[in-house]
């Protein structure tokens, strides 16, 4: 039976981890496929991001609640079965009540199968820790992922089209509008294609990188002078 270890529980650092400091698309750079494909329209991005993380949170719940009973030896395999179950239930939901978002998004709902950020999860985390850090942990990581989806799609749909939240009511019902934000526009090329959603991830990665380097050299900047003198080697 698989036994190991639980990792020490602090819930800020997971939460932390999941939405900035190990974002599976910024930090781990992982389920690029989807990210790239589906972030055309913010509607899109939301929808495809909302699923992975439904499916995220509960394949970590249940990987935790069945951490002690699966062998070791071939849990990645189990571990793909969970997902896969639960990414069908998610997927039959909605074929069964969003169905116009289900044709929209196609075959890029099934693929959430094949996202490593969900097995990495599930490998790295989940089957180490008991089910609240779990589902914390799948909340954080799926609420990152797609904040980075959200923020690629809004830049793309903007530049491509000049609107926010184009065919709403798919997603949110009649009651969702288009917002105009560019009358007779003419719309940027570059940005709904494939290449624009490259070049716009590589924009979010360098902004991450801007960051977090600032944040380095505000701390560094704040290290007293006798920790300093204590420790020569602190940068």
């Amino acid at each position: 039976m698989n036994n190991p270890e639980l990792i020490s529980t602090d819930y800020s650092k997971i939460v932390q981890d999941g939405l900035w400091n190990n974002n599976p698309a910024l930090a781990q750079v992982l389920g690029l496929c989807p990210l790239l494909a589906v972030s055309g329209t913010v509607i899109n991005a939301m929808a495809l991001g909302v699923a992975t993380m439904l499916v995220l949170i509960a394949s970590n719940l249940a990987v935790s609640l069945l951490r002690q009973y699966i062998p070791n030896e071939i849990r990645i395999p189990i571990f793909v079965l969970i997902i896969a179950g639960f990414v069908t239930i998610v997927e039959h939901l909605m074929h069964a009540y969003l169905y116009n978002l289900y044709t929209v998004l196609g075959i890029f709902v099934p693929l959430i199968v094949t996202n490593c950020a969900i097995i990495g999860r599930a490998e790295g985390f989940a089957s180490k820790n008991n089910p609240l850090p779990s589902v914390i942990d799948g909340i954080s990581m799926g609420l990152g992922f797609t904040g980075v989806l959200v923020a690629l799609g809004v830049m793309r749909e903007v530049l491509a089209q000049g609107t926010l939240f184009a065919d709403a009511s798919i997603m949110l019902g009649d009651w969702a509008t288009t917002i105009t934000l560019f009358e007779n526009y003419d719309g940027f090329l570059l940005a709904a294609l494939p290449p624009g959603a490259f070049i716009g991830l590589g924009f979010l990665l360098a902004l991450k990188n801007i960051i977090d380097q600032k944040m380095r050299t505000r701390k560094t900047s704040h290290i007293p002078l006798s920790t300093m003198a204590e420790n020569p080697e602190t940068p």
